[in-house]
């Protein structure tokens, strides 16, 4: 029943994808745990991501990659699949497109579902979270000029805010800069990503009298 209960849920909270605008306004941000951050007028650029959640017969997960060490901006980082837009490009079709240029996953073997709250980045992009859900685990392969690494990260673990951390780090000019972090294991989810995770947890959860307990029903 978990299984059938989160793709419910899933398909029941997202927002249809015939719903989404590449004009539509973030719900979310880097700024808001930096609200005295500097903020400029300028045009936020379309981006997608794709979350892909795995229907594991023990439980769901949801694919993330740890981004090449060779890349010129955030090397190393923890992130979904995806990507600004390419002109005439709706968010679930170049998510799907980045999923696979980065790890080849396959378009025809992923169920989008909807879309989640849009956020903003520092760097400017208006990046759209698609959840796919996939009913077994896909072959991927990553490309080495992108990324590092592909793993799965558990879903319950993700959706526990006793795993949500708000840390920060003081850069060698600016102000302290503040960001929500979930270390899972060696790796260390953090910034946007971990932020979109918490912005989903909160449009599929967040009016549940027990939020504990549905996760836990979701993910069992």
């Amino acid at each position: 029943m978990s299984l059938i209960s989160l793709r419910e849920r899933l398909i029941d909270r997202l927002a249809p994808t015939a719903d989404w605008s590449p004009d539509g306004l973030p719900l979310q941000s880097d700024y808001d745990l930096n609200p005295g951050a500097e903020r400029s007028g300028r045009t936020l650029r379309p981006a997608a991501v794709l979350v892909p959640v795995i229907a594991r017969a023990d439980g769901a997960t949801v694919l993330m990659t740890r981004r090449s060490d060779s890349l010129a901006s955030h090397t190393g980082q923890i992130a979904f699949p995806g990507g600004r837009l390419d002109p005439g490009e709706t968010a679930d079709q170049a998510a799907l497109r980045e999923a696979w240029e980065e790890v080849a996953l396959d378009p025809g073997l992923v169920e989008v579902l909807g879309v989640g709250d849009a956020y903003e980045t520092v760097t400017g992009f208006l990046v759209t979270p698609v959840v796919g859900w996939l009913r077994e685990p896909p072959a991927v392969t990553p490309s080495p000029d992108e990324v590092a690494e592909v793993f799965e990260t558990p879903w319950d673990f993700l959706m526990d805010p006793a795993n949500h951390r708000r840390e920060f780090l003081d850069p060698e000019t600016g102000p302290r800069r503040w960001f929500w972090a979930m270390p899972w294991r060696e790796r260390y989810i953090w910034g946007a990503t971990a932020s979109i995770v918490r912005g989903l947890r909160t449009r599929l959860y967040g009016d549940e009298a027990e939020p504990a307990a549905a996760v836990d029903e979701d993910a069992a």
